[in-house]
Parts: C-alpha cells; structure tokens; sequence
C-alpha cells in the first residue's frame, strides 16, 4: 500500500463515511515511515513513540489517507479504571493485556468531515481484538484512551459508547516503575469490547481460552515488610540440612519467598519461584535478609538454588510452618460452616510415575471448602501411588463428623472408604468406573431408587449397614453415602 494524503476528491461527507476502510499497517512497508512524519507534524504529541504490545491502524478513502490510529500496551495504575472493573491487584497486573490503549488519534487536518472520527474508531474497535489475536496470541476485551480536555471533549468517544471515568492525577511514566507530574490531567474514557469484560477481568478464575495468557505473567508479592519478617520468623523453625559452605541464602529466606510465591499463584516450579524473587523490592528483599552483593543491593536467588532446597527441603516441618502462616493471614481456624472435603493428588510437570528416571515430586492433600482451607499435605513415597498416602492423610486429619469427603476413582476401595466410614466419621462420595467388576452394574440398578432418597438410611436406599465385618458398600457418580 503507498500512502497518499490529499484529500477524497469530489466526494461528499456521505460518501466519505460510506467509503472509508480500516488497514492494519505493516511496520515493514515504506508507509511506516509517512505514518510517524504525520503523528509528528499534526498530533499534539508530536511523538509516534509506543510503549509494549502495538498496532497502527490508517483509515482510507478512495485511496487516500484520512486518519490515523495507534493502540499500545495499557496503563499500569488506573484507580478510576480499577474501581470501573472491580479487579484486585494481582488480577491487574496478571490480566492487563486484556486491555489496550488508544494513545494516538489523528484526523489529518486536510479532512473536514464531521462524523469521521466516531466512524473510524468505530470501524477500528470492531477489529481490534481479532488483529491483536492474530499479532500476539491473546484477545484483547476493554479499551481505554487519554483525552486532553484543554484541548477535545472526547465527543467521538462518547458517541461510540465509551465511558467517561474521570481524570488522571496529572503523571506521566518515565521509565520503567517512576512517574513524573506534568500538571496536565486528562480525561479517562473506556469501553467494553466483550460486554462481559468487566466480569471476566474480575474473576476469580479466566475461562480455559484466557488463562495462557495470564499464566505467561509472573506476579509480585504485596506482603509488607512487616509480615516477611514474621513469616522469616515461622521459617526458622524448618530444621537446616545444609553444610555451612554450600549456604549461599539463608534458609528462611528461601522458604520464606516460596511460601510467597506460592500465596501469589505460582505454582511451576523453580524457575517461575526464582522470576516472581527477581520482583521483590529492595525492602522486601532486605527483610528476607537476602545477601547484599558489591554494589550494596540485596540480590535475589536464583533457579539453582530453589532447585537445591526443593529436592531436600523437610516437607513435614515445612508444612507446619504453611499452616501456621495460613492461620496467621486467615485468622484463627474455623470449618464449622465447611461441609466439604475434597482429597486429590498431583505430581510435579514433567513427572511420569511409571519411569523411574522421570519420577518427580507427588503430593495428596485435603482442602476444605468452601473456605479453601488445606487441611494437610502427604508426600506419596517413591515406588507407591496416592492410595496410600491418602490414607495416611485422613490419619493426620483425624475426626470428620458430618462432612463429606470427596475422591476420584483411584480411590474407590474397601480399606479407605472403611477408613472414611469409621475412623474418621464422615460420608464419602466417589465415582465409579467401568473397570470395578461387578460395582458399576449394582450401581446402575440401585440409582433411580436411590437419588430421591438421598437422605435416607443405607438399609432403605439397598446398601448394608457398615459395621465391623462387613464390606464396603458400592457407591454412585450421584450417591452420597451418609452415616445416621
């Protein structure tokens, strides 16, 4: 495509909205070049300067160049924009490529059609979010964009459906993480592309679609300086295993950033723990008591060593010291309203169990909800399988009077739905599959009269009583088991 800006010849103001198109613009073409000499003449700006993600958008009529548009990475801190999408902290900084910024608009001042602008930015929002797609892997659902109210009132966003937020507090970003005032504030407007965008950003958890990309960013911890040192404090008490000479942190410094990590969602591994201690401040790093290095800045652990304390870390003492970090933040413990106990096991990525040059770390444990609570975690030991170890686990947890527990079918046996049933006193519902001989057949025969009758005693519902002697009773995907 070569540019060329003269202006629509002959053509009315209706024939001008009728006819113009919206082309993404290749940053390798001769055109590029034209588009950054007009943002520098004739946008206030005078800068055709992006900063993260970008497209550039031209619109044209009859081969003519009318319009220019260049969209960029959001904003870092909104509090208008926050508060419109309702959204935590570490929501914003994980899902805030879901959102792009209009930072230039250009009309070219050649043009002299009224309704131009809401008609190009209306025809450019309209494929936004596929292009984005399409240039980096990732939609883009809500849109915001900075008007100079000494200069425009915005009226082309309005009449696009934007919402006008309020006004920035007059900084602008300097480098990477400092801001400078310049005593200009603007106007904030937004607009949803997906009309579920709000909800979706706020979430608690993105649909399946979303979720690589929230997955690539690595968050930070807001953990004040006060509760890492109470947390080091906790670490302490984790036995030290390692010779003096190999210590190049200290081991509560570790532990203490692991459990961080692991609050603030990371969960793959050394390499993720050793980029989200890279995000940790100064003052955070120093209440860690991190070593400083030459230059007198607190540096941060890298992937080796989290790979050292991993393999040989004392899970037990370490998971009293989570556990009490939980209570701490939580407050004290209370499941009375937790009526579910959920048990599953998973094993570190890359791991395959039935390999012994590939068998990684597995662990079960028992979360209770709807508070999310952990209640325990198992190691499963090497050359064995989470049968096992969840047993071991309802050992450690002890009484569950009146709750219910819920496992997968690897579970579905007699020694631990006995265990469930009698040691610890709670229900119990289990799926069960084809490959229970015998099992799935009773269970079909018995679930039309057993769902509505639920609540009922095992003997009207067509199980036997558990007692001492006998067997399990069969379960259903639908039934529940419940003690009178």
């Amino acid at each position: 495509m070569n540019a060329t800006i003269a202006p629509p010849s002959k053509l009315t103001e209706q024939q001008i909205l009728d006819q113009v198109e919206i082309r993404l613009l290749d940053d390798n073409t001769e055109d590029r070049a034209t588009y950054k000499k007009l943002i520098n003449q004739h946008h206030y700006l005078q800068s055709d300067v992006l900063v993260g993600e970008q497209l550039r958008y031209v619109a044209v009529v009859d081969g003519q160049w009318v319009a220019l548009l260049s969209w960029n990475a959001a904003a870092q801190h909104l509090r208008d924009r926050e508060k419109w999408i309702g959204w935590s902290h570490q929501q914003r900084r994980r899902r805030l490529a879901f959102i792009a910024n209009n930072s230039r608009f250009l009309i070219l001042p050649h043009i002299k059609c009224p309704n131009l602008a809401s008609r190009v930015l209306a025809l450019c929002t309209s494929r936004l979010s596929s292009d984005w797609q399409q240039a980096y892997g990732h939609l883009i659902l809500a849109v915001e964009s900075f008007v100079d109210s000494q200069l425009f009132r915005g009226t082309c966003y309005k009449a696009q459906g934007w919402t006008l937020l309020g006004q920035t507090q007059g900084f602008e970003r300097n480098s990477q993480d400092y801001y400078v005032e310049h005593n200009r504030p603007k106007q904030l407007w937004m607009r949803q592309l997906d009309s579920k965008a709000c909800h979706l950003l706020s979430s608690e958890i993105l649909p399946s679609e979303l979720q690589p990309t929230e997955d690539k960013v690595i968050p930070r911890s807001d953990a004040t300086v006060k509760e890492i040192r109470d947390l080091w404090q906790l670490c302490r008490e984790v036995p030290e295993w390692r010779k003096r000479k190999g210590r190049d942190y200290p081991l509560p410094c570790l532990l203490s950033i692991m459990v961080l990590a692991t609050m603030s969602g990371i969960i793959r591994g050394q390499r993720d723990l050793a980029a989200f201690a890279a995000k940790l401040t100064q003052a955070q790093l120093r209440a860690l008591r991190s070593y400083p290095g030459k230059d007198g800045r607190y540096h941060a652990p890298k992937e080796t060593t989290f790979q050292r304390v991993l393999a040989a870390v004392d899970a037990k003492s370490f998971q009293e010291v989570l556990q009490k970090w939980e209570m701490h933040q939580l407050g004290k413990q209370d499941l009375k309203n937790d009526e579910l106990i959920a048990i599953d096991g998973k094993a570190q990525r890359g791991s395959t169990p039935h390999v012994a040059d590939e068998q990684k770390s597995q662990l079960v444990s028992a979360l209770s909800l709807p508070s999310r609570r952990v209640l325990a975690t198992v190691a499963v030991e090497k050359k064995s399988n989470e049968i096992p170890a969840a047993r071991e686990l309802l050992t450690d947890i002890g009484e569950l009077d009146g709750k219910l527990v819920m496992l997968d079918a690897l579970h579905t046996n007699q020694k631990t739905l006995r265990q469930i049933y009698q040691e610890n006193g709670a229900d119990y519902l289990v799926p069960v599959k084809g490959n229970h001989a015998g099992l799935e057949k009773l269970a079909a025969a018995h679930i039309s009269t057993t769902l509505p009758q639920q609540e009922n005693d095992p003997q009207e519902s067509g199980f036997p009583p558990l007692d001492a002697t006998d067997t399990a009773p069969p379960s259903t995907p639908a039934v529940r088991y419940r003690r009178k």
